[in-house]
């Protein structure tokens, strides 16, 4: 699944006229360098989400015959869900989708945002996955603010803004002594057990029907494991700023699709 419907806001005035997905990045808009990446993967059903200027984009997988994949439109036009509503959403259309059976028989769900760009080996990925766990969530060392904690199983067992100092999940609740986790950064990809969609009650009864992923994984940390995934020689950058689409230009020509 990938996520487009967000609004870009970081990225106007381009997002006045067009949704972040389709801004253009070296001769590719941002969902295409994604499903193409995908399809190299050998991952050719895929959900799209949509929600601003949602008609650009069912239009644009139309004139492109859908990059020659079996790509589904999850709409969220009458309310923008954040990414783990948006996942709830999706539920129906992700039924009976497969990866390639030879990497990754059990069938997790695999999610990216549209607007980050990496050198992830997504095969790799698939093979890390443990069909008796929630998921892996790929994380990376690096300087933010806003960090996941992994204990020294690479479990995850928190998370942390180390600007305000909230701390939140079992670390919050002295399960787990915060000065022995380690702590990574999110890099928007995850690759989810489809159990996912059976223990999202709880975080939809505090929060409604838009909740975000994170909100999701620390509601459930103290009983389903998560775990860290860190890609070896990682590369990646988040194409959120509209005075970074020249570095991003110069990033997306350096990755092989």
């Amino acid at each position: 699944m990938i996520f487009a419907a967000g609004l870009g806001t970081r990225l106007k005035p381009l997002t006045d006229t067009m949704p972040k997905a389709l801004v253009p990045l070296a001769g590719k808009t941002l969902l295409q360098w994604q499903i193409e990446k995908l399809k190299a993967a050998g991952i050719t059903d895929i959900v799209v989400n949509v929600h601003h200027f949602a008609d650009k984009i069912i239009d644009y997988l139309r004139e492109n015959n859908y990059f020659g994949c079996n790509i589904q439109v999850s709409d969220e036009r009458d309310m923008l869900l954040e990414t783990g509503g948006g996942l709830r959403k999706a539920k129906s259309l992700l039924t009976g989708f497969r990866l390639p059976a030879s990497e990754c028989p059990k069938d997790p769900i695999l999610i990216c945002n549209v607007d980050i760009l990496s050198n992830i080996d997504i095969p790799t990925l698939l093979k890390a996955y443990n069909p008796d766990e929630m998921g892996v969530v790929v994380v990376y060392p690096r300087d933010t603010q806003r960090y996941l904690l992994f204990d020294d199983s690479s479990r995850l067992c928190g998370w942390t803004n180390i600007a305000t100092g909230e701390v939140r999940g079992p670390v919050a609740d002295n399960q787990y002594p915060i000065a022995n986790t380690r702590k990574l950064a999110f890099s928007g990809m995850q690759l989810l057990n489809p159990r996912i969609f059976e223990v999202m009650d709880k975080v939809v009864a505090e929060k409604g029907e838009k909740f975000s992923l994170i909100d999701l994984y620390l509601s459930i940390a103290e009983k389903e494991i998560l775990r860290a995934f860190i890609p070896e020689n990682y590369r990646m950058m988040d194409v959120g700023k509209i005075n970074q689409l020249s570095e991003a230009e110069s990033f997306a020509t350096t990755l092989v699709q």
